[in-house]
Formats: C-alpha cells, sequence, structure tokens
C-alpha cells in the first residue's frame, strides 16, 4: 500500500540531463545510488507507448520518496539555440507533489545539484533559501554528495563516501570487460541493462582496496 502511495523509502528519482557530456555524472548517480541500497529511477525507465510523457512522469515522481535533481543545463542548444527546460519542470512537479500532494507525499526530500552552488540566482531566483549542492561538473563530486544527501535524509547507515567513490572506480575499471561479454558498446550500454550490470557487480565485488 506504502508505494502506491508514493511513499516507497527506495525509491529515488533522477532528474538530470541525458545528453552525452553528463553521461559520466548519471552513471554515478545510478551507482551511488545502488550501492547505498536504494533504487534509482528516472524518465530512462519510461517506454510505454500507451501514456503520454508527462503522465509517465506524474506516476514516476509520485512512487518516489526521494528526488535528485541537477540543474546543469541551462546553455542554449546549440542546434535550436534555445534552453532546455525538462529539468526545472520535474523539480517543480516534484516540490508541488510535496506540497500538495496530501501526508504521504509531504515526505518527499529532495538534492538540488548545480554545477556552481549559487548559480541558479541568475536563472530561477525562486529557488532562494533552498540548499544548492556544487558539483564543479566532476562526477566524483556528485557521487559523494549524493551518498552524504541520502545518509542525511535516510538517516541509514550507508557505506562512506570513500568507500562508494572507490567502489565505482572499480566498477568502471571492469565496465568495457562486462559490456563487452554482453557485446555491448561500454559508451552506449541501454539504461535498463546498465542498472543490471551495476547491481550485479556489487554482488560479487569484494571490497575496495
Amino acid at each position: 500500500m506504502a508505494a502506491k502511495a508514493g511513499t516507497s523509502a527506495d525509491d529515488v528519482f533522477i532528474n538530470c540531463p541525458f545528453d552525452s557530456a553528463y553521461g559520466p555524472t548519471f552513471r554515478a548517480l545510478i551507482f551511488a545510488i545502488y550501492a547505498c541500497g536504494f533504487r534509482p529511477r528516472s524518465a530512462m525507465e519510461l517506454d510505454d507507448g500507451g501514456q503520454t510523457r508527462i503522465d509517465k512522469l506524474y506516476g514516476l515522481i509520485g512512487e518516489c520518496r526521494y528526488g535528485i535533481h541537477d540543474l546543469s543545463r541551462t546553455e542554449l542548444d546549440a542546434a535550436n539555440q534555445l534552453p532546455r527546460f525538462n529539468m526545472p519542470l520535474e523539480l517543480g512537479i516534484f516540490l508541488g507533489a510535496k506540497r500538495f500532494g496530501g501526508k504521504a507525499q509531504s515526505a518527499k526530500r529532495l538534492l538540488i545539484l548545480d554545477v556552481e552552488r549559487y548559480r541558479y540566482q541568475r536563472f530561477i531566483s525562486d529557488l532562494a533559501g533552498m540548499d544548492i549542492h556544487g558539483h564543479g561538473g566532476d562526477a566524483t563530486v556528485a557521487l559523494r554528495k549524493t551518498r552524504d544527501w541520502l545518509a542525511n535524509v535516510s538517516r541509514r547507515q550507508l557505506p562512506s563516501a570513500d568507500r562508494v567513490a572507490r567502489l565505482f572506480q572499480s566498477f568502471m575499471a571492469d565496465l568495457p570487460a562486462l559490456a563487452a561479454d554482453l557485446e555491448f558498446d561500454p559508451a552506449n550500454i541501454p539504461y535498463v541493462d546498465f542498472e543490471r550490470m551495476i547491481v550485479g557487480w556489487l554482488l560479487t565485488a569484494g571490497p575496495p582496496a
């Protein structure tokens, strides 16, 4: 019943860019969430032709107690000379669910990331007063901030940020071989298959040096 009410304490919604430049950070976030015992959720898992994308997002956001929102992409798109608004939109939906979604949704907690901590003041000043975390475009920094935030909001005993970072480095070193075994290009592994690789690797990997 809790999952239907949107109160899953294990699901973490990831709202971030999906371009190739952000790929290393996206992979780090997915790994950190799994390594800490949670389940990442994102629009990448949505492939139901019977629903509109926005309805899929409503359902996905409603199921997740936790949300990580990276507002890194505010630049104009090279092809269209327009900014991408998906990330601020999904952040707004998450905040709206938390504020107006009743008791179950009010338990939502969120981490807002950006390249610079105070850069948001120049493009989304309504977030004034919220704690924005800068990662400088560094995937490992984003991983560490994610681990520390999950430990804070969940109050669970989690592996240290140092340990999660070392595990991630070991996994990425093994990734080319893992991908080759399954006949995937390491740079273009389908989302669901990448998740399975992480879960399988975490189940078999020994402790990091």
